[in-house]
């Protein structure tokens, strides 16, 4: 890294690995740009790979916009079981056989149904708070509380492999939406259970994962190099005021 960085202000596109938080990817940004105004326009779990916005600079203050937009992900779940937190990093609770007559065009019948508004119940191995508490932390002490069903909107729900068990299927979806849940439900429908095996996220309104750096070639990037990749938040909000 050079020395005397420049100021740094803009969107940057970065793919998250699997196994670090939101919060993590925020905090090597902050460490490598040297700057403390940073955040991220979406959270995306520990297990899921993928398109992780992060805002720098004044570029935090449209965080909420960015929040709001449509997201994209691919994804893979297995019918059969269930687990307390609905995808592979939890427990498995319940195991049940898969319906013989599950096949392609079953399965599609099913995932139609998702498509449009709705109402999702958020899981219980979630960050969405209750009274001022995680709800994920009511989880670990084995509590169940009642959540509060929140509005989304599925606008795509497709099959791109299928292999009983296991499906792959890309997601189109509203803010706030969590995939998992979308699996555990599916699964609920079919009758057998099922859970989420991965999932990447590859776009954000009009971002791509194709655009993104990784944080370990950002670590590597000088700060002219990483001021180039930077979009201006003026692209994506000209009528903001800064």
């Amino acid at each position: 890294m050079e020395k005397n960085s420049p100021d740094f202000e803009g969107i940057l596109l970065v793919d998250k690995h699997q196994g670090c938080t939101s919060h993590d990817v925020v905090a090597h940004v902050r460490r490598i740009l040297k700057i403390r105004a940073v955040g991220h326009a979406g959270t995306l779990d520990p297990l899921a790979t993928g398109l992780l916005v992060i805002l720098v600079g004044r570029a935090t203050k449209v965080s909420q916009y960015l929040m709001s937009l449509d997201k994209v992900y691919e994804g893979e779940l297995e019918f059969g079981k269930e687990t307390n937190t609905q995808d592979t990093d939890g427990e498995v609770v319940k195991e049940l056989p898969v319906p013989e007559a599950l096949d392609r065009d079953a399965l599609l019948g099913q995932m139609a149904k998702f498509l449009g508004d709705q109402y999702q119940t958020p899981p219980m191995f979630s960050a969405k708070k209750v009274n001022g508490v995680p709800l994920y932390k009511l989880a670990r002490q084995g509590e169940q509380v009642e959540r509060e069903p929140r509005f989304i909107n599925v606008s795509k729900f497709e099959l791109l492999g299928w292999e009983k068990p296991r499906a792959k299927f890309l997601l189109a979806c509203s803010k706030g939406t969590y995939v998992r849940t979308i699996c555990h439900d599916l699964g609920q429908r079919i009758g057998c259970g099922a859970y989420m095996t991965s999932l990447r996220r590859t776009q954000t309104h009009k971002f791509d994962v194709a655009d993104a750096v990784t944080i370990a070639a950002l670590s590597e990037m000088s700060p002219s190099a990483i001021k180039k990749i930077l979009i201006p938040a003026r692209d994506v909000v000209p009528s903001f005021a800064f």
